[in-house]
């Protein structure tokens, strides 16, 4: 039996400390990874920070981590799709309220993921570049193809073009990197915000307009882009994200939904903001809730907060993870964005790559190697 180490958070808002973990065994629809490579995500330092308003059904200790990309060491009895030795990426959730476990997080060096939210790497791409991948293709997939969400047409390797436009307000991001993709293969055509440093950046995803995201007048300016097209829905990513994206779509033409990545405050402030810095985000972020919905309604929108794994319980996950990734991957039509940023190797190296995150990096995703 392989021994495996983990960065395990042992209380909320505790520190990671390494040591030892089971090793664990895959169920029938699972395998298990050898990880070679974990990127860092937003969602991982906010549990960490935060603990109270999100993820409190969290049983500690546990492993956080949901991006890996490693080796398949097992597979379970119902799994034919990969075999031992296989090179994979694969979304790990065991900070699911209905999974709740250590075995399935990233933060170690063996995790089990389910076979239905991992793809295989090509040969040409590293590890490093794989790991930035599983969240933001999940988050990205849900917003754009459940039918809770924008319910759009699956992507395809030979999308023919179906004349709508998506809206995603945060392009250069994780979520939006893969947003912007996922949207472009298809058949829509993709609007975009991102500052202008990564204008041309967002537009090799596939975007066919970018607009500067804090520019003044960009909600009228991309209203105004929209006229004479058939909107679909916009995907909102960051605190200004999602009132922006109401607003537009309230004065477009087309489906009126918005799918929303991040709440309308930052949850910055928690780490190192005193005793009082809880009670003042969960004011701001009730308020802030409270101002959107009355946005949202007055204007005739429907807005609905994205769950980056719910696809596992749906057809999406197919559709992107067996489907669509693999082929798009091998042949380059799908990018590994945004770019790694390797900030240290081996499991001691978690917090490390916590804390830089949690600073904030623009067109990039931190990594770990293993």
């Amino acid at each position: 039996m392989p021994t495996n180490t983990a960065a395990w958070i042992n209380a909320k808002h505790a520190r990671l400390e390494v040591g030892p973990a089971p090793y664990p065994r895959p169920g029938d629809d699972q395998i298990v990874v050898r990880n070679h490579a974990v990127a860092i995500n937003p969602l991982e330092w906010i549990i960490q920070v935060e603990g109270t308003l999100t993820y409190n059904w969290l049983k500690y200790p546990t492993v956080l981590g949901s991006d890996v990309a490693g080796e398949v060491v097992e597979v379970g009895k119902a799994v034919t799709r990969f075999r031992a030795g296989d090179r994979v990426l694969g979304h790990a959730v065991g900070t699911d309220k209905d999974t709740n476990t250590g075995a399935e997080g990233g933060f170690q060096q063996y995790t089990v993921v389910l076979e239905r939210l991992a793809a295989p790497i090509p040969e040409s791409m590293s590890y490093e570049d794989a790991a930035v991948l599983p969240l933001g293709v999940s988050t990205a997939a849900c917003a754009l193809f459940q039918t809770d969400q924008l319910g759009l047409r699956h992507p395809s390797a030979r999308a023919t073009p179906t004349g709508e436009t998506v809206l995603v307000w945060g392009g250069s991001t994780s979520v939006g990197s893969n947003a912007v993709q996922l949207a472009t293969a298809a058949g829509y055509d993709v609007i975009a915000t991102a500052s202008p440093r990564n204008f041309d950046y967002v537009r090799s995803l596939g975007a066919v307009q970018v607009f500067d995201y804090a520019g003044p007048t960009v909600v009228p300016d991309i209203v105004a882009s929209l006229r004479g097209r058939t909107f679909s829905g916009a995907v909102a990513i960051g605190t200004t994200g999602a009132p922006a994206c109401v607003r537009i779509a309230g004065a477009a033409e087309g489906q009126k939904v918005v799918a929303v990545a991040s709440p309308p405050v930052s949850f910055a402030g928690l780490a190192d903001g005193g005793r009082f810095a809880f009670a003042k985000v969960f004011a701001k972020l009730v308020g802030s809730n409270v101002a959107l919905q009355v946005a949202a309604r007055s204007r005739g929108v429907r807005t609905k907060y994205i769950f980056g794994s719910s696809l596992k319980t749906n057809e999406v996950s197919t559709a992107v993870y067996r489907d669509f990734l693999p082929a798009a991957l091998a042949e380059g039509r799908y990018l590994a964005a945004p770019q790694p940023t390797v900030v240290g190797h081996g499991v001691g190296d978690f917090q490390h790559a916590l804390d830089i995150q949690r600073k904030g990096v623009s067109a990039a995703k931190v990594v770990v190697t293993l």
